[in-house]
């Protein structure tokens, strides 16, 4: 079973601006990728979408002057953003990178849009669901899939239970323990 492909995206979402901080213009930055300290160098350059990730009409281009890590979060410098009234101006908004200038996945990564509408099926063959979001918890991500049934269920996306990603066939096969997909 494959679940339906998409083309991939010119940008992908790395990061939201949740609120000003200080007066000089940063801002905190929850970031939303796994290298934070490469999208957000000095110099990078991103783009401000709108405040549900996109990047059309409204969004602009923005450089990164620096930033540096603070709580659980980032505090990003952009240029020209040299007070707060300029920084609360971002504030919701998301902030995506190019997808051709970020860093190439290494063997056995995957990004979480690339499982969206993947089918899921067990070692054996048998159909399990489409995935429909991915959430990201502790300890484990979680793969949120409707069955063909029309159920959802929640599948801890762990080397235990996920024993293959196919992202260019759209499919993802699991080896779940007894009693996982009932619940």
């Amino acid at each position: 079973m494959a679940g339906s492909r998409r083309e991939e995206p010119a940008y992908l979402v790395v990061g939201h601006v949740t609120k000003p901080h200080g007066t000089r213009g940063e801002l905190l930055v929850w970031p939303l990728t796994d290298r934070p300290g490469t999208v957000f160098a000095a110099g990078s350059e991103l783009l401000a979408g709108d405040s549900e990730g996109r990047a059309g009409e409204g969004a602009r281009r923005v450089v990164v002057a620096a930033s540096r890590p603070f709580r659980k979060g980032l505090l990003v410098k952009l240029e020209g953003a040299d007070d707060r009234s300029a920084a609360e101006a971002l504030v919701g908004r998301y902030l995506l990178a190019a997808a051709a200038a970020l860093e190439p996945l290494e063997e056995g990564e995957v990004y979480y849009h690339q499982l969206l509408g993947a089918g899921v099926e067990l070692v054996d063959g048998r159909p399990v669901g489409t995935v429909r979001e991915v959430y990201e918890t502790a300890p484990a991500d979680l793969l949120e899939v409707t069955t063909d049934g029309g159920r959802l269920v929640l599948i801890p996306f762990t080397r235990q239970i996920v024993k293959r990603v196919d992202v260019a066939a759209g499919r993802i096969v699991i080896d779940p323990p007894a009693g996982l997909l009932e619940l």
